[in-house]
């Protein structure tokens, strides 16, 4: 047993398993990371124990889902910047979690591009969407309202959408409220959210029958923000295959 656990095998499978429940149990956010690790170390001991059929065929399935990930990464992080030049009526701010009544970090990146957004575009006007989740004690809706009025964001200027709980409810919701002004969203939005959150909420957008444009929100913490890249191969996958 001694030996074993001294062999680099063991050590480097211990030590990603160990990381992986550190952000697991003690971190909000970082359950991507997790199964990254988690699947490195399935791999190492695959390679230690495996039959050399077992270790091909595993290489090769690794191999495919490698380019495929890449090629989803390729669209996420193209469309992860904002297209400022690009002005529209509307601004559609996606929500994300609230913390009782105060943004998340999260949520406060997104609203910091709404604002600078907003201020550069004084005839656009700002759909604040998204619902109240557990261990909110407003909406988020409710919470980017005053967050964007407290800084000198005209109350005339934001239309809230309190009823979503997820993207395409954001964007379906949303859609109604601009159509009940007499607009058509096709060609009048842009969307306000997370750069890695872009180009699946563009997807979603186009689905529903309007092109929108991206503003993105400032990168949060650099392994929270590649844990949610890695997140966001899966909601792609999720949006292609069943279409929301």
């Amino acid at each position: 047993m001694n030996s074993i656990i001294r062999e680099p095998w063991f050590i480097s499978t211990a030590a990603l398993v160990l990381v992986g429940a550190v952000f697991f149990f003690c971190m909000n956010g970082y359950t991507y990371i997790t199964y990254t690790l988690l699947f490195i170390a399935a791999l190492i001991v695959i390679n230690r124990f495996g039959g050399d059929g077992f270790k091909r065929l595993v290489a090769v399935l690794t191999a495919i889902g490698l380019i495929y990930f890449c090629l989803l990464e390729f669209f996420i992080v193209s469309n992860a910047r904002s297209e400022t030049d690009a002005k529209r009526d509307y601004l559609i701010v996606l929500g994300a979690a609230v913390h009782g009544k105060v943004p998340s970090l999260s949520l406060q990146h997104r609203l910091e591009a709404a604002l600078d957004y907003l201020e550069s575009c004084p005839d656009c006007t700002a759909v604040v969407s998204g619902g109240k989740g557990r261990g909110e004690d407003i909406s988020e809706a409710e919470c980017m309202y005053k967050w964007l009025t407290a800084r000198g964001i005209a109350p005339e200027r934001i239309i809230r959408e309190d009823r979503s709980t997820s993207t395409m409810e954001n964007l379906r919701f949303s859609f109604a409220l601009i159509r009940e002004r007499g607009d058509e969203p096709d060609g009048s939005i842009a969307i306000a959210s997370c750069g890695y959150h872009l180009y699946r909420a563009k997807s979603m957008a186009k689905l529903l029958g309007a092109d929108a444009v991206g503003i993105a929100a400032p990168p949060g913490y650099p392994i929270y923000t590649l844990g949610c890249y890695i997140r966001e191969a899966f909601g792609v996958t999720h949006l292609w295959v069943f279409g929301y």
